[in-house]
């Protein structure tokens, strides 16, 4: 007992107004529920609904004239003593002419143009695939032309080059055999263009060096008509000394033949070549008036 009151002395005090509270609870909870009935009633009332519909048939059709009786004629007065004849009245029954649906024939004006439409799309697409091919088939042709002048132009090319080596491997052969015999001992001069060690005649202008020595030598007084021609053959040594000569061909005058032949005697030595040497054998020609 002394224990439960040491407890209670030091617990903490109850919050206020609990039991109100309590109270408020329940009397909304009471609200709650009376507000959740009253809708539920509410919600139970019946209610009505109306719809019309209108059957059709599958296909369009159309109604057929009402018919419409006339009215008999009255008839005449007739006497009691014979009875009224009535006479029936035809009813003409005209045949009812269909009216077009405007919207079937939009239906198919529609369709006709559709068609139309995609006739002329895929006439246009078969034309352009026909340009496209027409181009392709010009690009090919130009293409194998292209291809055919290239390689006209690299054989052409190459064909030139082709010559162009030929000539410098000719070239280059002529310069090495001049460079070759120019090793090998050739005795012509610098400015020669042949190819052999040495030269197998005499120069350009050594027969006119011949002359001009032997010449001075000829004592010829006599006066010829024309300018007859003698050509003696020397022979000479190494050195120059004239060994023999021999007329070849007689100018016609024996007088100036013999004048000729004494000047050779009396000349003794031939001069050298550019070479520095003497042909053995030498062809000259003479004339008196030259």
């Amino acid at each position: 007992m002394q224990a439960a009151t040491n407890r209670l002395e030091f617990a903490p005090p109850p919050p206020p107004g609990l039991l109100r509270a309590f109270a408020l609870a329940i009397l909304a909870h009471a609200f709650l529920l009376a507000a959740l009935t009253w809708g539920v009633h509410w919600k139970r009332q019946d209610i009505t609904l109306s719809a019309e519909a209108e059957l059709w048939s599958a296909v369009p059709q159309q109604a057929a004239p009402k018919l419409v009786e006339r009215p008999p004629e009255p008839a005449e007065r007739q006497p009691p003593s014979q009875p009224v004849k009535v006479t029936p009245v035809p009813v003409k029954v005209e045949p009812v002419v269909p009216k077009v649906d405007i919207a079937l024939e939009r239906a198919k004006r529609l369709q006709q143009e559709k068609l139309l439409a995609q006739e002329k799309a895929e006439q246009e697409r078969l034309a352009l695939e026909k340009l496209k091919l027409q181009k392709k088939l010009e690009q090919e042709r130009k293409a194998a032309e292209d291809k055919k002048k290239a390689e006209i132009d690299s054989k052409a090319k190459e064909a030139l080059k082709a010559q162009q080596e030929a000539e410098s491997m000719e070239a280059q052969r002529k310069e090495n055999i001049k460079r070759m015999t120019g090793l090998a001992g050739a005795s012509g001069s610098p400015s020669a263009t042949g190819s052999a060690l040495q030269s197998s005649g005499p120069s350009a202008g050594y027969a006119g060096r011949i002359r001009a020595a032997i010449k001075p030598n000829i004592v010829f007084t006599e006066d010829v008509s024309g300018n007859p021609m003698a050509e003696v053959e020397v022979r000479t040594a190494p050195n120059g000394t004239i060994i023999s000569h021999k007329l070849l061909k007689s100018s016609g005058i024996k007088a100036w033949d013999e004048a000729v032949l004494k000047a050779i005697d009396k000349t003794g030595d031939l001069p050298r070549d550019v070479d520095g040497k003497v042909p053995p054998t030498l062809v000259i020609s003479f004339r008196p008036k030259d």
